[in-house]
């Protein structure tokens, strides 16, 4: 194997596995039993590009271990895109299906808008991005509709352990004009 074919190999394994990786472990990978010596050399090699050309990444050696990061350079853009997004509060309409959905689950779209009484595309696809339902599987019936179910990021966001633990529904039907 070429000695660049090597380089390329060690290249794509850390940026791949994003842990500490040795020598040892890459000669492995590699499978062509090279000298340690030669591994660490292009490794060193990638380290010199990688700040010559003053990249965006670069290989960093830790004890005996070796770590693709991101250049500290570029450290304030990479944290903008790991800053955990703001969710937007949830409208009227997604709530509504959410509660729905929370006691009758599982539970079809048809099912939710034969309640609502309007369509919710829109609704379920916000709750599928917030991550508060989840498709369920399907029915074996005409269509095969998916069936949606509440997740536990929804037991988080009302701080319940289990479903059995939402308030009993005859506590809102008062609450609910006809």
């Amino acid at each position: 194997m070429r000695r660049e074919d090597i380089k390329n190999i060690i290249e794509s394994v850390m940026f791949a596995y994003s842990d500490p990786i040795s020598v040892k472990e890459l000669n492995y990978i590699i499978n062509e039993d090279l000298a340690s010596k030669e591994i660490e050399f292009m490794l060193h090699s990638l380290m010199e590009e990688y700040k010559e050309n003053n990249r965006g990444i670069q290989i960093i050696k830790l004890e005996n271990k070796y770590q693709m990061c991101t250049n500290k350079e570029y450290a304030s853009f990479i944290k903008k895109v790991l800053e955990p997004k703001k969710k937007k509060s949830l409208s009227q309409a997604t709530l509504e299906t959410l509660t729905i959905i929370a006691y009758k689950q599982p539970i079809t779209k048809v099912e939710i808008e034969d309640i609502r009484g309007v369509k919710c595309d829109k609704v379920l696809q916000t709750l599928l991005e917030n991550e508060l339902i989840v498709e369920a599987g399907r029915l074996n019936r005409i269509g095969k509709p998916i069936i949606y179910k509440t997740t536990n990021e929804f037991l988080k966001l009302l701080s319940i352990e289990k479903l059995e633990d939402l308030p009993p529904i005859e506590n809102y039907k008062d609450t609910v004009s006809e």
